[in-house]
Formats: structure tokens, C-alpha cells, sequence
């Protein structure tokens, strides 16, 4: 009896006084440098500091995951601010409520042994693409200012095989390209390209990735923890860029390569210092440009598209 009594008493002492929240978050693809600051505060132990256990789940289709989260099957998702505009105008009770890449990593790539100097050189030429809706949008945006239209250009869908497609010579130019991805892919296999800047093109400065909530149902206090850990692990990278590279890429083998380790270089500076703050005008000026390119209907008011959850 006292032998069980004893046994008892040193299971109670062992278990943790407070139970860690559980946060469910969806990446918006598999695991990369983009998502820094998450897996750098999972395993700094930064998320279990402010009592959360984050399950960091990739998705098997990039589009899932602000359907989950709108659906409630899950806590947070990292999304892309243009396309979040989308998703709300078609009903989806969504948010975005902290950022992770505070600048476009779009661009309009080309190859630089190609005929290519401009945007202008288009007329008449390939465009490869990924996703519609958006990258045309953009892609049309970028055109307009040099004096052509998407009328000038041929559209083709390459299903996500943009720098293959532009390097087989498919296509001339591909939009939707990330300058931290693809253009290192390209160097490293032998063919150097050209990224043309969507911000230096024209388009409206944006937030490239985000983290977004259920507009109904959000846990403030959680999301609140998990942004303040994440920060913490941004600052730890900035201040400690090679120790955190080491850490990341030590997390699974297909990250040990060359092209995470350029892309892991070049990504640092855009990652969000204060992934609260929120800069309003941003998606104010957004919302009109998609409403001016015919993608939304109306335009909403900022608040209803993105929050500052800290004064929530």
C-alpha cells in the first residue's frame, strides 16, 4: 500500500503543472526555408515556452489548407496575402492575423541568355503559369506598364513546372516564380535567369506569406503565444543566421542540399521582424487592385481581410 501510495505520488509530481495548448498549422507546401521561423521556434523550444505544441502538418494540395482552417479543422494555415483576398470574397470566413515574408518573392522570370531584356520583349511570346486568377492579373499589370496587354502574349499552363518549362525552352517567361527558388534552381543547374521584381513592375507591395485564422471561431490568446515564439525565432535566425541554418536543415535530409542553402541565405531578410504588425494600407491598396483587374466584385473594408490580434 505504501509502495503505491509512494508510486503515486511521484506520477503527480512528474506531470506538468499547466497542459501545453495544442495548435494545429498547415504549411501552404512541404517544409522549406520559407517556413524558418516556424520550424526554428518548434525546435528552440520557443512554442513550448509559451505553453503551445504546435503539430506543423504540410498539406498534400497547396490549396487545402485556408479550407481546413476555414472549415475548423484546423487552427492557423500560412496562405498568401493576394490570394487571401480571393477566398474571402468567395465567402470563406477567413483572416490574415500575423506575417511570416513580409515582401513579394513573385517574379517574372526569364532566362538571362534568352532574348528577353524587358517585360516588352513579350509581344508575341510564351508565358508559363501555375495558378490562374492572380498570376494573370499580375502578369497583365506587368505587361500594361510597358505598353502590352495579355492579348500579346501566349498563356500556358506548366503545372507548377516553371523553371523546368523555361529552361526546356517551352516557355519564354514564367510568372509566379519565387526569387528565392527558382532562380537559384536555375543557376544551379546551368542556366542563369532574369527575374523581373513585380513590386519594381508596377504592382502593389504586398505581404507574400501570411498566417491566417477563422474570422469566427480564432483562439486570440493562442495565436498570440505562437506569434510571439515565432518572432523570438526570427530574431534567433537574424542574430545567429549559420546556427540556424544548421538547426533547420538538420530537421530532415532533403533539406541538406544546395539549393535550401542558397534559398535559406536569401530568404533571411524578408522574413517578418514583427509578425504582428499589420500595415493596413497594404491590403487596402491590394483589395483595389484586384478589384480594378476585374477579380472581385466589391471591395472590402481592411478589417475585414486583416487583423492586428494584439489589440483584439
Amino acid at each position: 500500500m505504501k509502495t503505491a501510495l509512494l508510486a503515486s505520488a511521484f506520477s503527480v509530481f512528474a506531470a506538468p503543472i499547466w497542459a501545453q495548448d495544442q495548435m494545429t498549422l498547415l504549411l501552404d507546401w512541404f517544409v522549406n526555408p520559407d517556413h524558418g521561423p516556424v520550424i526554428i521556434a518548434r525546435e528552440k523550444g520557443y512554442f513550448a515556452d509559451v505553453d503551445l505544441e504546435v503539430d506543423v502538418i504540410a498539406p498534400a494540395d497547396p490549396s487545402d489548407p485556408p479550407k481546413m482552417v476555414a472549415a475548423g479543422r484546423a487552427d492557423l494555415a500560412i496562405f498568401y496575402q493576394p490570394q487571401l483576398h480571393l477566398q474571402i470574397h468567395e465567402g470563406l470566413p477567413l483572416q490574415r492575423v500575423g506575417t511570416l515574408i513580409a515582401t513579394p518573392l513573385n517574379c517574372l522570370l526569364t532566362r538571362a541568355d534568352g532574348p528577353i531584356s524587358s517585360p516588352a520583349d513579350l509581344n508575341g511570346r510564351k508565358v508559363g503559369f501555375s495558378v490562374g486568377g492572380v498570376e494573370e492579373a499580375v502578369l497583365g499589370h506587368v505587361l500594361n506598364t510597358h505598353g502590352l496587354t495579355l492579348d500579346d502574349v501566349e498563356l500556358i499552363n506548366v503545372n507548377w513546372s516553371l523553371s523546368p518549362s523555361l529552361m526546356s525552352g517551352q516557355v519564354d517567361a514564367v510568372i509566379g516564380a519565387f526569387r528565392n527558388f527558382e532562380l537559384n534552381q536555375m543557376d544551379i543547374e546551368g542556366v542563369p535567369g532574369r527575374c523581373f521584381y513585380v513590386e519594381e513592375e508596377g504592382l502593389p507591395a504586398y505581404d507574400e506569406l501570411i498566417y491566417v485564422a477563422n474570422s469566427e471561431t480564432m483562439d486570440t490568446d493562442m495565436i498570440m503565444r505562437f506569434l510571439a515564439a515565432t518572432e523570438k525565432a526570427t530574431q534567433y535566425i537574424v542574430n545567429h543566421p549559420e546556427e540556424a541554418w544548421q538547426l533547420f536543415a538538420n530537421t530532415a535530409p532533403e533539406l541538406q542540399d544546395e539549393l535550401n542553402a542558397r534559398a535559406w541565405v536569401d530568404t533571411l531578410p524578408r522574413f517578418a521582424l514583427r509578425p504582428t504588425a499589420m500595415d493596413a494600407g497594404r491590403y487596402e491598396t491590394f483589395e483595389a487592385f484586384l478589384h480594378d483587374a476585374g477579380l472581385i466584385p466589391n471591395v472590402h473594408p481592411v478589417s475585414k481581410i486583416a487583423i492586428d490580434v494584439t489589440s483584439q
